[in-house]
């Protein structure tokens, strides 16, 4: 009996010879008379919104999410259909990243923000987005009116045995399913394969993570965080208790990061981790402040995540603005949006486990 890997190798093999011309046809023959004009199978994205999904009201941003169930692997699309601005925090010593050159050295326009699995494979999603929205009449080849896309991935493979990745068609889907006012939590889009808390391995175990999010609002500006936790810290509540991660099966507790390994060998967490966040608001916030931003609320996170920014994270946050309230020059104004977004990370990150299961019953 073939395992996952293996049976997915055989299939593209199958493919392969189903589809290819001249000698294909004979290698087809031999291989067990496979129809070279068999058409080929397409792996169908699940986009439907699930059971855990946050309502919130933040126009001019649009959100789909699509899953491939035999990774499972997915990717989350963020769209802006009336350009947005925004600029990007990238840390850690593991990043893998899409267009944010621009990003970090000051605040750029943005159509659209794809964050995904598949590690590096994963942005090929981006480059689906990209398309997608050229099929569109807003968006061109006119120098003005390029679609401009950035994105970021997770590595998702180390809890699941398949090589399958988001490629250009689930980057799609993920577009075409884009809704405004509302965001699938846990195992959706790309976080369906999300984990955290490994810093302590093989000690004490990682758990499914996933997406989460958080919607706040103070007078007329409105702030949302959107968050994908693939983390080599666990997630901590705010009486300081480790809730996802870590988890000591022997004890039946989970553990924090700093307690000592107890006779059972030094830990060795493994690479491949990443968290990726995004900040959206529509309260105008000059260039200078929103760079500023970004790097306060990505601090804050830290409180969430222990340990965060490791050398094997590749932790990226992006900030965009819709410009719809306020003024560039407010100061109160994107001082609430710190106060705001530095909380609602924290519900966001403690939301990315919605729905999935908890061994120790809690």
């Amino acid at each position: 009996m073939l395992n996952p890997r293996d049976e997915e190798n055989s299939l593209s093999r199958r493919q392969l010879l189903a589809t290819a011309g001249g000698t294909g046809v004979g290698l087809a023959a031999l291989a067990g008379g496979v129809d070279a004009a068999a058409p080929v199978r397409r792996r169908q994205p699940d986009t439907t919104p699930g059971d855990h999904v946050l309502e919130f009201d933040l126009p001019g941003l649009r959100i789909g999410s699509a899953v491939y169930p035999d990774g499972p692997t997915g990717c989350t699309v963020f769209h802006f259909p009336g350009r947005a601005t925004g600029v990007v925090d990238i840390r850690g010593g593991s990043p893998a990243t899409f267009w944010t050159d621009a990003m970090r050295r000051g605040a750029a326009p943005v159509d659209a923000i794809c964050l995904t699995g598949g590690s590096i494979y994963g942005l090929e999603a981006v480059g689906g987005v990209a398309t997608g929205l050229l099929k569109r009449k807003d968006y061109s080849t006119h120098w003005e009116r390029i679609a401009l896309v950035s994105g970021a991935v997770i590595y998702d493979f180390g809890a699941r045995p398949t090589t399958i990745h988001p490629d250009r068609e689930l980057g799609q889907a993920a577009l075409e399913a884009a809704r405004p006012g509302r965001f699938s939590l846990g195992a959706h889009g790309a976080g369906a394969s999300a984990t955290c808390g490994k810093w302590l391995e093989p000690a004490a175990k990682r758990e499914l993570a996933g997406q989460g999010a958080a919607f706040g609002r103070k007078g007329p500006i409105k702030v949302g965080v959107f968050t994908v936790v693939n983390s080599v810290g666990a997630i901590v509540d705010r009486r300081g208790r480790v809730v996802r991660g870590h988890l000591d099966t022997k004890a039946g507790r989970r553990r924090k990061w700093t307690d000592p390994p107890q006779g059972r060998g030094t830990p060795k967490p493994e690479g491949g981790n990443t968290t990726l966040s995004l900040l959206v608001t529509n309260q105008r916030i000059g260039d200078w402040q929103l760079s500023q931003l970004t790097r306060q609320v990505h601090a804050s996170m830290s409180r969430a995540i222990q340990p965060f920014h490791t050398l094997i994270d590749g932790d990226v946050l992006y900030a965009v603005t819709t410009g719809q309230v306020g003024r560039d020059d407010d100061e109160s104004g994107w001082k609430q949006v710190a106060e705001l977004a530095s909380s609602l990370a924290w519900d966001a990150v403690l939301s990315s486990f919605t729905g999935r299961v908890d061994p120790l019953g809690r």
